[in-house]
C-alpha cells in the first residue's frame, strides 16, 4: 500500500501543540517517515486527531424520524455513518438505550440494531454504548449475554423511570413517551406503574450487570448523577465515567476522585443546557468537564471545540482533547486520540475559516472529502 503524505498543514502534535508539519500515513497508521505515494495538500488547514464520540444517540432519528414511523436499521446506520464522517467523527459509540419501553428502545429494537451493526461493513469505527435502563429486568439475561459475547463496548447505568413517571402526569410530555413506544397513553401509564413496582429487585440487577462488565473489561459510566452519593455508589461498582452530572458539585467531586466527567457538545454550541442544568463550557474551562460528546447532534462536537477556543480560556489543543484524546482514554482506546507514530491514522482536516471538515481519514483511508479536498489530492 502506498504511503499517503498530508503536507503543509498545521498539525496538532501532542505536547508540541499546533505546528507546521507533514503527516505520513502507512498501512492505516501514523508513520515517522515515508517514501512516496499520494500527497494531500493541507496548506491552510488544521490536521487534527479524529473525533471520538463516547455518547451519541442522533441515530435514533434515522431509525424513527417520526413517532411510530420506523425504518430498517441497516438503512438508518448507513445514513448515520455518512453524518459521522462528514463531521470528523472517526470512532462513534452509539448510545443504544435498552429499556422496558416498547418500540424504539425495546429489546426487539436492540437486537435488530446489533444485528445490523454485525452484518455491515463500516468505515467509521462504530461501537455500542449500552444505556442500561435499571428497571428493565426482562432484558437482563440478553444484556449479560451480549456483554459476554463482546457485542458491547461501554456500559452506562441509566434510570429514567422516575422521570418518565413524573412526565406522564403531563399529557403533552407524556405523549412523547407513549408515541415513541407506539402505545395509547393509558396503556403506557399502566405499564410504567407496573415497572416502577419492581424497585426492590433493581439493585441486584445492577450488581449483576456491573460484574459482567468488569469481567469483560468494559468501561462503565453512570448517567444523570444527581448527588455525590449516587456517583460514589456507581464508582464502587466500577463506573469511572460520570456522564451528564446534574449538579456542578457532583462533577467537582467526580473529577477529584479521578473520574472522567462527560457533558454534551450541544450544551456548548447552544450556550447552555436545554434542561437548565450546568453550563458545559464553564465546566470545561474550570477543568470539571473532561469529555464532550455529540449527545443528540453530531455536528456539535467540532463546533464546540472551536467555540471553547474562541472564548479564550482554553486553547484549541486543550479544547480538541475534550473530543479526541480524553474520550479515547475514557473508553480505554490507547491506539487513537492523538497524532503520534504508531497510532491509528484517524484524522480530520479542518478549514479554520469555516470550522468544517475538508477530509476525514479513518485508519488511513480517506472516508469523507469535500470538492475542495478532492482538488488537493495528487497522485
Amino acid at each position: 500500500m502506498d504511503d499517503l503524505r498530508i503536507a503543509g498543514g498545521t498539525v496538532l502534535l501532542g505536547s508540541d501543540g499546533l505546528v507546521k508539519a507533514d503527516v505520513v500515513v502507512r498501512d492505516g497508521m501514523i508513520a515517522s517517515a515515508g517514501s512516496g505515494g499520494p500527497v494531500f495538500d493541507a496548506s491552510g488547514l488544521l490536521v487534527l486527531p479524529g473525533i471520538v464520540d463516547l455518547h451519541g444517540d442522533a441515530f435514533e432519528r434515522q431509525l424513527q424520524p417520526r413517532p411510530g414511523v420506523d425504518f430498517p436499521p441497516d438503512l438508518a446506520l448507513r445514513d448515520t455513518e455518512s453524518q459521522l464522517l462528514a463531521n470528523g467523527i472517526t470512532t462513534a459509540y452509539h448510545g443504544v438505550t435498552l429499556s422496558w419501553e416498547p418500540g424504539l428502545r425495546s429489546l426487539t429494537a436492540w437486537r435488530a440494531l446489533l444485528a445490523a451493526l454485525d452484518a455491515g461493513a463500516w468505515t467509521c469505527d462504530m461501537r455500542v454504548h449500552l444505556r442500561w435502563e435499571a428497571y428493565n429486568l426482562e432484558a437482563l439475561e440478553t444484556a449479560l449475554a451480549d456483554i459476554t459475547a463482546g457485542r458491547v463496548h461501554l456500559l452506562a447505568f441509566n434510570d429514567h423511570t422516575p422521570s418518565i413517571l413524573k412526565k406522564l402526569k403531563d399529557p403533552v410530555e407524556g405523549a412523547k413517551y407513549s408515541g415513541r413506544a407506539g402505545m395509547k397513553m393509558e396503556a403506557f401509564r399502566a405499564m410504567a406503574d407496573d415497572v416502577a413496582a419492581r424497585a426492590h429487585a433493581v439493585p441486584a440487577a445492577l450488581d449483576r450487570i456491573a460484574a459482567a462488565a468488569r469481567a469483560a473489561g468494559l468501561p462503565m459510566a453512570s448517567h444523570d448523577d444527581d448527588s455525590i452519593a449516587v456517583r460514589d455508589g456507581f464508582r464502587a461498582r466500577g463506573a469511572t465515567i460520570c456522564e451528564f452530572p446534574i449538579g456542578e458539585a457532583v462533577g467537582q467531586a467526580a473529577v477529584a476522585a479521578g473520574d472522567f466527567v462527560v457533558m454534551g457538545s450541544p450544551n456548548v454550541v447552544r450556550g447552555g443546557s436545554h434542561l437548565g442544568w450546568a453550563s458545559a463550557a464553564q465546566l470545561a474551562e474550570q477543568g470539571i468537564c473532561t469529555v464532550l460528546t455529540s449527545d443528540y447532534y453530531y455536528p456539535a462536537m467540532m463546533r464546540a471545540a472551536f467555540i471553547l477556543a474562541d472564548r479564550g480560556v482554553v486553547n484549541l489543543p486543550r479544547a480538541w482533547a475534550l473530543i479526541s484524546e480524553n474520550p479515547a482514554r475514557a473508553g480505554g482506546l490507547t491506539d487513537r486520540g492523538t497524532i503520534d507514530p504508531g497510532k491509528r491514522a484517524d484524522l480530520v482536516l479542518v478549514d479554520p475559516a469555516t470550522s468544517r471538515a475538508v477530509a476525514t481519514i479513518v485508519a488511513g483511508r480517506i472516508a469523507h472529502v469535500t470538492a475542495d479536498g478532492s482538488r488537493r489530492l495528487s497522485h
